[in-house]
């Protein structure tokens, strides 16, 4: 596949270059109607051919400075808001009454509701200002409402924490993908989203050994209040290495050459989706509003994410109702994120590795949350090894949600259009996340026999989903064949949306 872009490139080079001439005749650039990796394209003397080393090379220090950054800070978003899963067994249920009904349930699902709330501001400020400065403030922010959770003292100050470290959070997530997105080539974004959503996982297996050390504090609060502060100063001092190291993108990035700079952002004709663009298009709104393809996705994400209400709240209290001890229960919690991040970041691998089988692979990813939904429905409670396996594997709904968030970065074009359907995406993901904690009541413990049957039929949903989606993309492809080939000049200075432009091809 690579080469076979690379030979479309050099065919196109003398059209590049006389199209480069004619922009280094003007004094400016447009930037308003065109994406703003045209000035960097405009302002290049240099040789405008490069080697698949010199690019090899390139792609491999954005890896280092970009991907360690967003890592950590999504393991860092995770752990914070998984937190009260593991709280919940060091007395934060009793210490702020919510064993009353659905209190519990309420205190998980609102941080959604928060994070609906702030996901497209979110969204609008990083398009409009510089993304590492708006994820610092709102990294520095969620913080301090961390800290601040050692200060609640009942269920009404806890749905307001929720609430408001969602809304703080929710714009991490669509930031991300769009920095993903305007860094890598179609065929690279899969394992690199993969990178760094695996991070949830691979969180829970260091997050359960602090909280454990924490959780034998003795002093004058609950051991919970502790994990909540060191969780916060954490955050605080994590935002000090982004607003100073994250490479927000190939325009403004610190520490690269003219001519790196140069290609990075002309490699990037390939995706024909641009790489940014600081004007809200209401075209691509509008276009975004009445695309098939976006509310598919959507609708995936929705019904995908009702699987991790158990997974994120629950997995620590249901471990505990197979009659473990609290701290024991957090330990086995740890297999749990080591099969979770590893699923995560081998289906993303598999999605850069083979062609065409992204959406296989959400089928079968799928399957297996499908799998460990009806052993935890129909085991009996004293089959503890087969319910731990269940436990273990019903997060493999995170490694088609990962491959998902790439799917939609690839299948879209529009800087515009991109933001929006990446919030977009991400409110699913809430919605789902909204619903899931409430399947699980107090009263259907400890087996939650109607939880699991209705995770069981929305992942089954999900999964048929996926191949509407991939048998549309393939008609979309289809169809425009028949008008001619796919070509890469129209990416920046345009800034088309994938509909609009007859020569974009969809991935699957």
């Amino acid at each position: 596949m690579e080469k076979q872009l690379d030979d479309v490139h050099h065919e196109g080079a003398n059209h590049h270059e006389s199209i480069l001439d004619d922009l280094k005749k003007t004094q400016t650039v447009d930037t308003v109607h065109n994406d703003e990796a045209l000035k960097v394209l405009a302002h290049y003397s240099g040789d405008q051919d490069w080697t698949e080393k010199e690019e090899k090379q390139l792609r491999h220090k954005v890896d280092r400075r970009l991907l360690s950054i967003l890592c950590i800070t999504y393991g860092l978003q995770y752990y914070d808001k998984a937190m009260l899963g593991q709280a919940a067994l060091f007395g934060l249920r009793e210490d702020l009454q919510l064993q009353v009904g659905i209190r519990y349930s309420m205190a998980s699902s609102i941080f959604y509701m928060g994070f609906i709330c702030g996901a497209y501001p979110a969204i609008l400020l990083a398009q409009r200002y510089p993304i590492e400065k708006v994820a610092t403030g709102i990294i520095v922010l969620w913080g301090v409402t961390l800290m601040c959770t050692a200060a609640v003292q009942g269920w009404k100050g806890l749905y307001a924490q929720r609430f408001f470290l969602g809304f703080l959070e929710s714009g991490i997530s669509p930031m991300f993908m769009l920095v993903v997105g305007g860094w890598y080539k179609k065929n690279e974004q899969a394992l690199r989203m993969g990178a760094w959503y695996c991070c949830t996982g691979y969180v829970s297996i260091v997050s359960p050994l602090i909280n454990y050390g924490l959780g034998h504090i003795k002093g004058k609060w609950s051991s919970w209040r502790y994990m909540y502060l060191v969780a916060g100063v954490v955050t605080i001092l994590w935002s000090i290495v982004i607003y100073f190291f994250m490479p927000p993108d190939p325009i403004r990035a610190k520490g690269f050459t003219d001519r790196e700079r140069y290609i990075a952002v002309a490699r990037m004709k390939t995706n024909n989706a641009g790489v940014r663009n600081t004007h809200f298009k209401v075209a691509h709104l509008l276009d975004a509003a009445t695309d098939l393809k976006f509310w598919l996705a959507f609708s995936m994400s929705f019904l995908l994410m009702v699987a991790n209400g158990p997974v994120s709240s629950f997995t620590p209290i249901i471990i505990n109702g197979f009659g473990f001890t609290g701290l024991t229960s957090l330990l086995l919690t740890m297999p749990a994120g080591f099969v979770s991040g590893t699923i995560e970041l081998v289906a993303p691998y598999a999605a850069y590795k083979i062609p065409r089988v992204r959406t296989y692979i959400i089928f079968l990813c799928e399957c297996g949350t499908i799998m460990a939904a009806v052993l935890l429905w129909k085991l009996p409670r004293t089959a503890k090894g087969g319910l731990l396996f269940g436990v273990y594997f019903l997060p493999s709904f995170g490694g088609a949600y990962a491959v998902m968030m790439g799917l939609q970065i690839a299948n879209t074009a529009g800087y515009t259009k991109r933001s929006v359907t990446s919030s977009g995406l991400f409110i699913g993901y809430c919605l789902g996340n909204i619903l899931g904690p409430f399947l699980f009541k107090v009263a259907d413990a400890p087996g939650y026999a109607p939880g699991f049957r209705a995770t069981v039929a929305t992942s089954v949903v999900a999964a048929v989903l996926s191949m509407v989606y991939r048998f549309y993309c393939i008609w979309e492809n289809k169809r425009r064949d028949k008008t001619g080939k796919e070509g890469f000049e129209h990416a920046y200075e345009d800034d088309l949306t994938d509909r609009k432009n007859p020569q974009f091809r969809y991935t699957i």
